[in-house]
């Protein structure tokens, strides 16, 4: 089940706002179950401008490598740093302790575009 507290993208990240203008990025329980076993993750670093939908990084899996896409544009202000040593726990908690970036957001307009709980859930089925 997606949590109801999050925003979706298409390309299977999501974005939690935990005060107004700062947001966690993650992916997906979709998303690391298409991958298989999470071997690496490349994220942004801290003070990193991201733009909306662009590429903000890569996760590699023993299936194959994919690039995180930006939920929204922000400025990174935190790495989760215990998925680079331990990059298994996107899937064991891709919702919880598997995030991956936390963000201050430049527009928070942009979150209208993305898509509910429900409506990912209805893209994923």
């Amino acid at each position: 089940m997606n949590p109801a507290d999050r925003y979706y993208t298409k390309e299977h990240e999501w974005i939690k706002i935990e005060d107004p203008g700062i947001g966690i990025i993650g992916i997906t329980d979709h998303a690391q179950c298409e991958l298989g076993d999470v071997v690496y993750v490349e994220l942004p670093e801290t003070g990193a401008t991201i733009s909306s939908m662009e590429k903000m990084g890569e996760i590699e899996s023993v299936k194959a490598v994919s690039d995180l896409f930006s939920p929204v544009t922000a400025e990174v202000i935190e790495q989760n740093d215990e998925i680079l040593t331990s990059p298994e726990k996107v899937n064991e908690d891709p919702f919880g302790s598997g995030w991956l970036v936390k963000v201050k957001l430049t527009d928070e307009s942009e979150l209208q575009g993305l898509m509910d709980s429900e409506a990912y859930t209805s893209l994923t089925s």
